[in-house]
């Protein structure tokens, strides 16, 4: 049992500083790596499919071998960011290493979620909701000192390797993270584990996919961010670092503030988060001004803020020991592909079109988590005789 939050707080500090620096020096990378928007979009993809086989196999490795398995993914994933930023040089390269980038990434994501949803139920603290918090504060931090960077002079490499230092700090209270206790081979109702499977997984899924939602109108704009800044409001380079610091910083604020409240009803969470990130959408796709873009961002990061930590929470409720990587991996890689799409998305319709309308595309991505959100969570929560939460 982990009694102890820092690891899991320190992990996500580590996952955080990766993606600020990312989304602060994505309008530099693009530049250097002499790439189109479609063509990073494109680019972008390559994230995803080197993400999911990472996150489905993550899953028991941590079951099996714990904390050092998040540790290992934390560092090779700040390396890569250090790769990324000085040996992509043209579309082929730029997709080579964001394969890399994407299945270190996604064996992060989901230990850091298995360390922090073991840490929530062997100390009874809201652990996910604040270290998704401590994710986001991470995010401000790493992408205003990239912003720094930048205004400087300096190439964005030297962020990236802050970000090395990060992660070989959260690397030993990681490692000693034990592995769990190996995992019933019967369910609660006496029935084999091999037999009950399709069952227990289809809940898994099906909140997995309004996560999905959530994280494609999330990573929309917080990859995005920064580029419609330097487009279409032609704020100069360095300042536009204020768009993924003002998104991250509210999602920060957001989830600390529901980690100390009472938890509210999951379907109520979904719906009304969802309806404050298409509000925000929309704001800052008909935006003329910096502020105005920037409330924009503000608004839909409050909105997208709880939403997979607490689906998340939901679902590893109950789970037992030896069993929540397996059940994170599930949820975790069906949720990431809406943090593939969402950016891809946004590139191509804004190759087609206009970076303003993808953002449009957005909202009604927004919009859909809104109808779909409550019947789902209520149909999850309805299926009590078999283990949903696994």
């Amino acid at each position: 049992m982990v009694t102890s939050t820092r690891p899991a707080y320190l992990a996500f500090a580590s996952f955080g500083a990766l993606w600020g620096t990312w989304g602060a020096a994505l309008p530099a990378l693009r530049d250097a790596s002499g790439v189109s928007q479609g063509q990073l979009g494109i680019a972008l993809l390559f994230i995803g499919v080197g993400a999911l086989p990472a996150m489905a196999l993550t899953g028991r490795a941590f079951d099996r071998f714990g904390g050092r398995v998040v540790a290992v993914a934390m560092v090779l994933l700040a390396c890569t960011g250090v790769a990324v930023s000085t040996l992509a040089t043209g579309p082929s390269s730029l997709a080579a290493w964001l394969l890399v980038l994407g299945a270190t990434s996604g064996a992060a994501d989901v230990g850091a979620n298995a360390v922090a949803g073991a840490a929530e139920q062997g100390t009874g603290r809201p652990v996910l909701t604040r270290a998704h918090g401590v994710f986001s504060a991470a995010v401000v931090v790493s992408s205003l000192v990239t912003g720094g960077v930048q205004v400087a002079g300096l190439p964005v490499a030297v962020g990236f390797g802050a970000v090395v230092v990060v992660a070989a700090v959260a690397a030993a209270p990681l490692w000693a993270v034990p592995p769990e206790a190996t995992a019933p081979e019967q369910e609660p109702t006496g029935q084999p584990t091999g037999q009950a499977r399709p069952t227990r997984m289809v809940p898994l899924v099906a909140v997995g996919a309004i996560g999905a939602l959530a994280f494609a109108v999330e990573n929309a704009h917080q990859s995005w961010g920064a580029v419609f800044l330097a487009d279409q409001l032609q704020v100069t380079a360095g300042v536009t670092s204020a768009a993924p610091a003002v998104f991250a910083g509210v999602t920060a604020l957001t989830r600390f503030a529901m980690g100390a409240l009472r938890p509210l009803p999951g379907g109520l969470i979904l719906t009304v988060g969802a309806m404050t990130a298409a509000a925000g959408s929309v704001l800052l796709a008909t935006s003329s001004t910096t502020p105005v873009a920037l409330a924009g961002l503000a608004l839909a990061a409050a909105g997208t803020a709880p939403l997979f930590p607490t689906l998340l929470r939901e679902v590893l409720r109950g789970v037992p020991d030896g069993a929540r990587g397996r059940a994170t991996s599930t949820v975790a890689s069906t949720a990431y592909i809406g943090f593939i799409l969402g950016p891809v998305l946004v590139g191509g319709v804004a190759a087609a079109a206009d970076l303003r309308v993808a953002l449009i595309a957005v909202t009604g991505l927004a919009g859909l988590a809104a109808l779909a959100a409550s019947p789902t969570t209520r149909w999850a929560q309805s299926k009590t005789s078999v283990p949903a939460h696994r």
